[in-house]
Order: C-alpha cells, then structure tokens, then sequence
C-alpha cells in the first residue's frame, strides 16, 4: 500500500466537501487506490477560528508550510481566485507536488502556464471540478471522447442563470425578483456580475473549448452576453414559439476555424438541453464517430464540486503507483483561428415595438430583405396609441448581416423601440 500525504489550500465550500468525502468514503477509495491516504495539513485563514469540519489534520494560515513540506504529495487549491493561488500552484509544482485545483478564473487565464510548468516538472495538474460541478466532463473529453473530432460543445453550465431563466418562464417573472430570490437563497453572489454577465460561463467554455477542439482559447476570445435585458415578455413569446430561454456556452468546430460564444438564446423545447432546469448544468457534445452525447448533473456545490475534485486525487494516486504522471496535461497541439462575431451564423428572435400603420410591416421585410435575410415566421399584437409590438423570427444568417439591417431598421421612423435582439439556436446551424 502507497502512504499518500496530502495538503489542502483552502477549507470553504469546496475544501469542505473534498475533506467530508475522504472521510465518507475513506475505506472504499484506499482500495480502489491502494493506499492510504492522509490529510496532512489544511490552510486557512485563522487556524484559531471554528472550522466547518474538522479531522485528523493541522491547520495553518502559512502556505509555505504546505508547499515546501518534502512529506507532502499532492496538494489540492481550493481557495479561488487567481493570485495567490497562481503563486501557489507554481510553488507546488516547482517543489515536486502533484496538484488538483478547481480553480476556472485561473485556468481560464494562466492554464497554459501552469500546464507547461506541470510539464517541465513532471508533475500532474488535474482540474476536473473547474468545470460543471460533479459532471466529469473533463475526463469524458480527455479520455473516453478522445478517438473523435469534437465538432460542437452546446452546455448550460452557469446555475444561477439557469435558476433565474427556468423561475422566470414556470412562474411568469420578472428578472430583478428572481434574482433578488436566488441570492437570498444563495444561488447568487451578493455581487452577481460574473454569472449574470456571462463570464463565469465564459471562463468555464474556454477550458472546454481548449481540449475539445485541442487548441488554446482563453476568456478574451469568447464573445460574451449575459441574461440581464431577458424579460417576462421574451419568455412569453419564447412559449408561443415552443420555445424557451437558456444561457447558452457555445463552441464549434468548423472548416475556418472555432467559433465561441456565451449567450442567452432561444431553444426549441425538443432540443436536449431545454429540459434543464434550475440550478442544474449539462452539456450537449457532438463527435464525429460518436454522435450526440450529453452529460447532465449539479454544476455546484461543496459535495458535488468536491466528487470532481477526489476523482482527480485518485486518479493522480493511480498514476503515481504506475509511475506514470504527466498523463494529462495539455493537449492544445493546434492553433486554430477564432471566429469572429461579425461571422457567427444563427437565427434571430427580434422584439420591437412600432407604429400600427400600413406598410410598416411591409417596409420592415424590405430592410431586412435588402441585407438578404427573410423571416421564419412574426408575431403581431396591437398596444394602445396605435402602436404594436412585433416579434420577428429570421432564418439563420450572418451576425453581421443582422446588424447591417438592424441600423437600417433603427432609422425607419415607425419604428419607437427595439426592445430585445436574442440568437436562436438550431440543430441545423
């Protein structure tokens, strides 16, 4: 039996559940690793103040003394943030230590760097948990998915907005209520910036994409809205349409290159991932030998979150007693260009209010017709002082078209308000 000494960097919502489940399931992972595993030293922020869990550990608020401890093996960076966790992993790493991290903001910034220091060291680097929670999506695009081409990633992989999104279609709400309920809940932060606005997703499609289609991405080459301009009445018509609203992280793999996007964007309710609701994620992946795949779980939370993170430690333990690390580290062997949004190519949901006049209708199929784009179908209802409201539904066609009709469309003067523009997203793009 391997005696594996193991230092934590971190004892909140994740480190907690990390430590619960070897506790848990301690006999069951001794044999599956055939080891014994131990948790040496844990770091936090006052060692003197009460612990959500404690154990058979020391705890400390000096890095170092987890770092640089020669017993340690693998060290695991719960903490968040980038800075000191970067410092720290790269300490680990350049002492000789094995790490597991579920740190995305990190990776989705400096995973290159971390991984070619992993490289050069001869260490491990796993990251299943900075991804969708409990669902081992990492593995599955690293391992099991690897004999295919990945040509589309399709994930709800945010559950905030996912929670807010499926209690604003059950429920008939607004956006401002549910927010204020999901905090209170404790879904969403105090400041919902990063989930609302679509970078916590974003982060989380750049790893994706980066193995998926073996080639760097990083947050700067996602394109990126969030859900805040979704209202009741968007939702409403999405309904009407047999649709609904989903925050969407979208990569593609195509002949001139990957196209990423986070956004919100109207699903058909056949497609897999309109079913997913509240604060769950999944994530729809297509290859060219498998065909459609989808993985479905809890994106969050400290027992789920830590699952991905003891999956990893026992992987990393296997890999030490076959004497085979660096197992996994980066597989970004291309260099892909990224499309740009101006090229992107779906279907569009228009909400716009109008004059009630003649022609109008008319006159607006001729400026979108002059930037070669038709209308699936439209959606008319009168409102008061002669004016209505119109939900225009196109066929797919580029971004940059859309905005080429949209200025033409913003200087008609029967038009008073375009109220929303959302991407469509088909099975056929």
């Amino acid at each position: 039996m391997l005696n594996i000494n193991v230092g934590i960097l971190g004892l909140g919502t994740v480190g907690s559940g990390v430590v619960s489940i070897l506790q848990q399931n301690a006999q069951d992972i001794s044999i599956r690793t055939q080891s014994n595993i131990a948790i040496k030293q844990v770091l936090v922020l006052n060692p003197q103040e009460p612990q959500k869990i404690t154990g058979n550990f020391t705890l400390t608020d000096k890095a170092d003394e987890i770092l640089l401890d020669p017993e340690i093996d693998i060290v695991i960076e719960v903490m968040g943030g980038i800075e000191p966790a970067r410092s720290y992993i790269i300490k680990a790493l350049r002492n000789g230590k094995h790490v597991i991290t579920a740190n995305k903001d990190l990776l989705a910034l400096h995973g290159q760097e971390l991984l070619e220091i992993a490289k050069e060291e001869g260490r491990d680097l796993y990251f299943e948990a900075s991804v969708a929670g409990g669902i081992p999506i990492i593995a599955a695009l690293r391992q099991s998915l690897a004999a295919n081409r990945i040509t589309k990633i399709i994930g709800i992989i945010n559950g905030t907005t996912n929670y807010i999104l499926s209690a604003m279609a059950d429920q008939g709400r607004d956006y401002q209520e549910v927010l204020a309920e999901a905090q209170k809940l404790g879904y969403a932060e105090a400041d919902p910036t990063s989930d609302v606005e679509g970078l916590d997703a974003a982060r989380k499609l750049a790893i994706l994409a980066s193995i998926a289609f073996n080639s760097r991405v990083t947050l700067a080459d996602v394109y990126v809205e969030g859900i805040s301009r979704i209202t009741r009445a968007d939702l409403q018509y999405a309904a009407e349409l047999g649709c609904t609203i989903k925050l969407l992280a979208v990569g593609k793999h195509l002949d001139e290159g990957i196209e990423i996007r986070v956004h919100p964007a109207i699903l058909p309710k056949a497609h897999p991932l309109a079913s997913v609701n509240g604060v769950f994620n999944a994530i729809y992946v297509v290859g060219n030998a498998v065909g459609e795949t989808m993985f479905y779980g809890r994106g969050a939370g400290s027992l789920p979150t830590g699952s991905a993170v003891v999956a990893d430690l026992i992987q990393v333990i296997r890999n030490i007693a076959a004497q085979a690390t660096v197992t996994m580290n980066c597989s970004c062997y291309q260099q892909l260009p990224i499309k740009k949004s101006s090229e992107f190519v779906t279907a569009f949901y228009i909400r716009l209010l109008v004059k009630d006049e003649p022609k109008v209708l008319a006159n607006l199929a001729l400026l979108f017709a002059e930037a070669n784009i038709s209308f699936a179908s439209i959606i008319q209802k009168p409102r008061e002082n002669k004016e209505a409201e119109l939900v225009l539904l196109t066929h797919p066609c580029r971004e940059g078209q859309l905005q080429e009709a949209l200025n033409s469309v913003r200087a008609y003067n029967k038009v008073l308000t375009i109220h929303n523009v959302i991407r469509f997203e088909t099975d056929a793009q």
